[in-house]
């Protein structure tokens, strides 16, 4: 099997080297031939183009920076669709927008390839050392078909889902994670302006509820079943920590922009009747009534992955 490969920037040249250390032959392309270099020394062959490197692959790979990137590599006159042949599989890893990647797996399936949106979380290292999570959407036999090859990078492909979903997911968790890190900074500021050394401050916080279990497992508690009660810790005692924490940072000096929403979210949540017995993430919910969004799983499925990984 011939695999394509465009784009090899920091991740995407570890990536390439993954596939050729698995004995994959490649056909790589990028705006710098130079990028190329390792590569080619490790013998894989140099396409001038997205199309060339198409027109001769078995599967293709694009590892891009954005929606601006990709929209020419894919729709070009010289891009991927100009050279693409039925049968070929196209993975787009970049972090991308949903609608392009819906648009260009249209484009690829109306002649007889395979379109997927296959962002990877995992960083340079992850990348490196092949400890990536893939996440796939889009047909799922063709997936099956391929996966053996995202197995040559990535520890963890997954296939979630039809073309988008696995955009969707990279998103949620890339601003999960970045909205994490600003409330972090907020309250790591509060705690040393306090008076804490910042290394004592973390390592006793790494020792506490929060610390000691991964931030999406905390979901399936009460949020994905939709159980506030019987509660783990009531809103009205939640209430009287956040209270606290935003008094201190005002005593301080401190800007909270963040912990301020927070607490907004549980004073308006305090008002619904009977909310204050209730389990401190039942505020989650007031987010999904904006929304007009409703969940509620099987409490047992949430489980059964949880069990899965070991938690």
């Amino acid at each position: 099997m011939k695999v394509g490969f465009i784009g090899l920037g920091t991740m995407g040249a570890f990536i390439a080297a993954n596939l050729q250390k698995a004995g994959y032959a490649l056909v790589i392309h990028d705006v710098r031939r130079e990028a190329g270099a390792n590569r080619l020394a490790a013998g894989a062959t140099w396409a001038e183009t997205p199309r060339a490197v198409a027109e001769q692959s078995d599967v293709v790979f694009t590892s891009l920076p954005g929606p601006a990137e990709v929209e020419p590599v894919m729709f070009g006159a010289d891009g991927i669709l100009a050279g693409v042949r039925p049968g070929t599989a196209v993975f787009d890893l970049s972090t991308n927008s949903q609608a392009l990647v819906r648009r260009f797996a249209e484009a690829l399936e109306a002649k007889g390839a395979f379109g997927f949106d296959a962002p990877v979380s995992g960083g340079p290292k992850g990348a490196e050392s092949g400890k990536l999570a893939i996440w796939v959407g889009g047909d799922r036999a063709a997936y099956d078909r391929f996966k053996p090859v995202l197995d040559a990078f990535g520890d963890q492909a997954r296939y979630i889902g039809p073309i988008g979903s696995a955009t969707v997911a990279k998103l949620v968790h890339n601003m999960a994670g970045y909205a994490i890190q600003t409330v972090m900074a907020e309250v790591f500021s509060m705690g040393v302006k306090a008076g804490m050394d910042p290394l004592e401050l973390w390592e006793s916080v790494r020792q506490g509820a929060l610390g000691r279990k991964r931030t999406f497992d905390r979901l399936g508690d009460q949020f994905l079943v939709e159980t506030y009660d019987p509660p783990s810790f009531t809103l009205k005692l939640a209430h009287k920590d956040v209270s606290l924490a935003v008094g201190l940072g005002r005593e301080l000096g401190v800007p909270m922009r963040l912990c301020n929403l927070v607490l907004e979210d549980m004073n308006e949540a305090l008002n619904h009747p009977g909310w204050d017995s209730l389990d401190s993430r039942v505020p989650m919910k007031m987010q999904l009534d904006r929304a007009g969004v409703a969940i509620k799983c099987d409490p047992a499925a949430v489980q059964a992955v949880l069990d899965a990984d070991g938690t």
